[in-house]
């Protein structure tokens, strides 16, 4: 392999940033250590790029890396999650405007578990079952059973919160 090309490598992260963010948003809540895991993706993503064969997307790539390193850094800091997340969700404004909706799906995705935020953040992302496959390492087929019971159980919380009002 030869040496990376640094202007692409750039440019690429910077068209797919928002990549990087959302798996940070999703697993990490203070500001300085997503601002840390931020720069730690970058460090992996270059070291990383010269292996990068583009069989897949660069996006697709890239959100493996994300996701990667964000696990591999919980793992190695292991916490409970904030489990009264749903809990605040449950004192968002009374209103049911577009606003509370997506902050009660953001705080709803970060209680479920880690590979079930990945499926569910990926499929609303627009990413197809053999996209989501491709990056988990796991069957189309298995992809969909989860989805289903992801539904499912985002469902039961709604439920669930709609009592709470």
């Amino acid at each position: 392999m030869g040496q990376p090309n640094k202007e692409k490598f750039l440019k690429l992260i910077q068209q797919h940033r928002g990549i990087m963010q959302k798996v940070i948003f999703l697993y990490i809540d203070e500001a300085t250590e997503r601002q840390d895991m931020l720069q730690e993706i970058l460090l992996q993503a270059w070291k990383s790029y010269p292996a990068f064969e583009e069989r897949s997307k660069f996006s697709t790539w890239l959100y493996r890396v994300s996701l990667n390193t964000v696990l591999t850094a919980q793992r190695k800091n292991y916490r409970q999650p904030d489990i009264e997340s749903l809990e605040a969700a449950a004192h968002l404004s009374q209103q049911s405007d577009d606003s509370s909706e997506k902050e009660w799906l953001v705080l709803s995705i970060k209680q479920l578990p880690e590979i079930d935020r990945m499926i569910i953040s990926l499929h609303l992302d627009g990413y197809q079952n053999e996209e989501i496959a491709d990056i988990s390492g796991m069957q189309k087929a298995n992809i969909a059973l989860r989805l289903h019971r992801i539904r499912k159980k985002l469902a039961e919380k709604r439920q669930t919160y709609e009592g709470l009002e």
